[in-house]
């Protein structure tokens, strides 16, 4: 079986903002991620995103804005972009399944790239990814970018056993160390 990474976006690929990123021009990547992905992909990984974005339920930006940023950070990985990304445009108050930490998004990726997740690795940033990668039997680790910080003071018995990373690198380093 092929290594398979799962990555939250906002706060792991690119800085997240509490105000929402709403454009391309919003959009910049976290020091390290774009050298993270493109070293997972040359070392045969496969990269998928699961990634909320209820700022398009909210009208804050709408799905080409999206696909706009997504296509820039497409360009910014050059050969090496991820296999697949899945996201919910959907608001916490929707009760959307595909919304994590519901397990809608993993299961798409799962489709998609004719994988079992079980066992797979999922990075994020909050309690609900952490909570999604736990729904599916992966294996989570939390970075301290994005709102990774915010997530650790809350001292959630759900972060009990989870590895933590400064970010999306740090990680990717640590993966790419070890004998396997």
């Amino acid at each position: 079986m092929k290594n398979i990474i799962v990555l939250d976006r906002d706060g792991v690929i690119n800085e997240d903002s509490d105000a929402y990123i709403k454009s391309p021009e919003e959009w910049h990547p976290v020091e390290g991620s774009m050298d993270a992905i493109r070293e997972l992909k040359r070392a045969g990984w496969i990269v998928a995103i699961a990634t909320n974005q209820s700022g398009i339920k909210r009208g804050y930006y709408d799905r080409a804005t999206l696909s706009a940023m997504h296509q820039k950070m497409n360009r910014l990985l050059g050969d090496c972009k991820p296999d697949w990304i899945s996201f919910s445009p959907y608001s916490s108050d929707d009760g959307s399944p595909s919304r994590k930490p519901g397990t809608g998004m993993m299961r798409s990726i799962e489709k998609a790239l004719n994988v079992d997740l079980s066992g797979a690795l999922f990075v994020g940033d909050t309690l609900a990814d952490i909570q999604a990668a736990r729904s599916m039997s992966m294996q989570p680790y939390l970075v301290r970018s994005g709102k990774g910080e915010r997530t650790l003071a809350s001292q959630d018995p759900l972060l009990e056993g989870v590895a933590v990373f400064d970010n999306l690198k740090a990680l990717a380093d640590h993966l790419l160390s070890r004998k396997v």
